[in-house]
């Protein structure tokens, strides 16, 4: 019995130190400026836009993100590397939601 709790303290202590790794790596996220973002950025951003606008610039680690509203009003996170290669898409306005709890 002994070792099986050693092992769940274990697996929670992991558990929380995962969410603490998580969370400092949000807080990371710096703005940028449109002209501190690479060219090949700027365009994939305006590609996957379609027409939508481009709301604010993040940095995080090495990749960025665009913050685009879409026409409908609904606003996409478009995280990118520095190629422009596009990595995900996330809505934006449920990650600020989540944030605020």
């Amino acid at each position: 019995m002994t070792k099986r709790n050693t092992i769940v303290a274990g697996l929670v202590a992991a558990s929380l130190s995962i969410g603490v790794a998580v969370q400092a790596a949000e807080e990371k996220e710096q703005e940028l400026k449109a002209s501190d973002v690479p060219a090949a950025v700027q365009k994939a951003a305006e590609d996957q836009a379609k027409g939508g606008k481009i709301l604010r610039w993040e940095k995080e680690g090495a990749n960025y993100e665009a913050v685009v509203e879409k026409k409908s009003g609904k606003q996409v996170g478009i995280k990118m590397n520095a190629d422009g290669k596009v990595l995900s898409k996330h809505n934006e306005s449920k990650e600020h939601q989540e944030k605020k709890y």
